[in-house]
């Protein structure tokens, strides 16, 4: 599985955020819309830090008139201070409306992109087959969820930064010079701290966190899905056993992670509690001798906290900038995998009227063992191949070549196009939805009239199956509700219902007895559909012309049946 290097706080991260982010606001279609949005944020935004100086000098100014108890001058500044009121709220509720609308149609259209590198080139199987990425689901789900509303977070907090320093330093310096030093010495040494100390310890914890989660929900995931082999196989204690080392690992990490957001805590408060009596350190000889009014150091310790904020963000969001750094990292990896290079040098595919394999050789991923050597082959159109031989010697991994899903080793598989090539595992995959979808899967929109359903669902043994549920278009989940040998009678219906010239049957019949078996193959030849078989039954090879016998090791015979 994936270790990447441990994310932090550098250069790298930044590219890692723009080779991400930069699509989405470089994509034709939605660029405009996009920058407009970004436009409109950005002047809320500004709005927001004018507001802010007006707050800052009106509290200043009503704090000085209770001062010198002068009332007239005290109400006109409240007046003022309540028009101003007024004017700030729509923008401020609509700067949170603007950034969380702009954040939702980057949310979507990322999201999209990657689902659709997720199933370009199958690339969902082979990540999942070689175990290369954990919990893409995750990355997809939340992680690309987490990168656009942080994203806008962030830098919308940088730019208001910028613009605080630029609103308050004149403010500032026009009461104290000194402030200003003080205040750049003071972020400058926080901020390294932080980096420095905590840095180095809270990003990679976190980047640990996100991934112990994820295993653990999907551990309860599987569960779900396999509730019932655990239950026949009474497993609960090994599972039970398998989640709670999974939790305990989640567990264990954030302990750290607390104990580090501890130290954090108490840093950021101790920096926090100092700058609200720093400045008034600086400025209080100036106003003991009258030479400032007290709402000018109101107004300075406004102006310092401000200015102070924007300089020490690091600083006052550690903690969030460390999940979203770790975030930024799960995500950067999953892209790389997604945009990986498909290897070249494996089983090549070619299109052809027959399938036909030439000088084939099939290895387990990896290379670590050969299952096939320098096998040639033709599987003529009504011409059935049955592949036999013990368990480990590699027949459903030469079912998987042929279906263009394995491609590790050498030599040339030519196959007919895609919709003449359909594939049936020993376990079918019913999706949710109607009976009518599970039998026109993958193409549910095809024009099929209910008596052709209904006569397919007999000639497999299933006259009675949409009557018992309620209909064609009864919703359930089928995986659950059929027994394995009704499943694969279902899914055997899809095949006839598409018919393909090549039928690749993983065991596709196992659950069912000899009779059933019997009356689904006899359907193939009247639709002149072609079965490739992996099968232990001995009766299967009446349906089949050619016998491909493997006994390990790369070696194999084929005979004529």
């Amino acid at each position: 599985m994936e270790r990447p290097a441990t994310p932090g706080f550098n250069s790298q991260l930044a590219r890692q955020f723009l080779r991400i982010a930069q699509p989405y606001w470089r994509d034709a279609e939605e660029r405009w819309r996009a920058f407009g949005l970004l436009a409109l944020l950005m002047l809320l935004l500004l709005g927001q830090t004018g507001f802010n100086v007006l707050f800052n000098q009106e509290t200043g100014e009503f704090t000085s008139a209770l001062a010198a108890r002068d009332g007239a001058r005290f109400w006109s500044s409240i007046e003022r201070f309540v028009w101003i009121l007024l004017a700030a709220v729509p923008i401020y509720a609509l700067y949170y409306f603007v950034r969380d609308t702009l954040g939702l149609r980057w949310r979507r259209w990322l999201t999209v992109r990657f689902l659709g590198r997720y199933f370009e080139g199958r690339a969902y199987y082979h990540l999942n087959a070689d175990g290369t990425l954990d919990n893409p689901d995750q990355r997809i789900a939340e992680d690309i969820n987490s990168f656009t509303s942080q994203s806008l977070y962030f830098s919308m907090i940088v730019l208001g930064a910028l613009v605080q320093m630029a609103a308050f330093a004149s403010v500032l310096w026009g009461i104290s010079p000194l402030l200003i030093y003080i205040l750049c010495i003071y972020a400058l040494i926080s901020t390294f701290f932080t980096a420095r100390v905590f840095g180095r310890h809270l990003v990679p914890l976190n980047f640990a966190q996100l991934q112990r989660e994820a295993d653990f929900r999907f551990g309860l995931v599987r569960l779900r899905e396999h509730a019932e082999p655990v239950a026949l196989h009474g497993g609960e204690a090994h599972e039970r056993g398998t989640l709670q080392r999974l939790f305990d690992a989640a567990y264990a990490n954030y302990r750290r992670v607390l104990r580090w957001q501890l130290k954090l805590n108490l840093f950021q408060y101790a920096h926090s509690f100092l700058t609200l009596v720093l400045p008034s350190m600086v400025i209080a000889r100036d106003v003991l001798e009258g030479r400032l009014e007290v709402g000018h150091a109101v107004q300075a310790a406004g102006a310092f906290g401000a200015i102070l904020s924007a300089l020490t963000l690091i600083v006052e969001h550690f903690e969030g900038l460390s999940r979203f750094s770790a975030g930024i990292a799960r995500l950067h990896a999953f892209q790389q995998q997604l945009e990986r290079p498909h290897a070249v040098d494996g089983i090549r595919s070619e299109a052809a009227h027959e399938l036909a394999l030439q000088d084939l050789s099939v290895y387990t991923p990896g290379r670590a063992q050969c299952l096939l050597q320098g096998l040639s082959l033709h599987v003529p159109p009504g011409q059935g191949l049955l592949i036999s031989g013990a368990s480990g010697t590699g027949k459903s991994s030469l079912l998987r070549v042929l279906a263009g899903l394995w491609d590790e080793g050498s030599g040339c598989v030519q196959r007919p196009a895609a919709p003449d090539m359909l594939f049936l595992p020993q376990q079918p995959y019913l999706p949710l939805g109607p009976l009518r979808e599970q039998l026109l899967y993958p193409h549910p929109e095809r024009a099929v009239s209910d008596a052709e359903l209904q006569h397919w669902l007999e000639r497999v043994n299933l006259a009675d199956l949409a009557t018992r549920f309620g209909g064609l278009d009864a919703e359930r989940d089928w995986g659950k509700l059929l027994s394995i040998g009704e499943q694969q009678r279902l899914a055997f219906v899809r095949a006839l219902l598409a018919r393909p010239r090549y039928l690749l049957l993983d065991e596709a019949t196992s659950a069912l007895d000899a009779d059933n078996e019997r009356r689904l193959y006899e359907l193939l030849a009247p639709l002149s559909i072609t079965p490739i078989s992996v099968s232990h039954h001995p009766a299967l090879r009446a349906f089949h012309r050619q016998e491909l016998c493997l006994s390990g090791g790369g070696a194999c015979t084929l005979n004529a049946l």
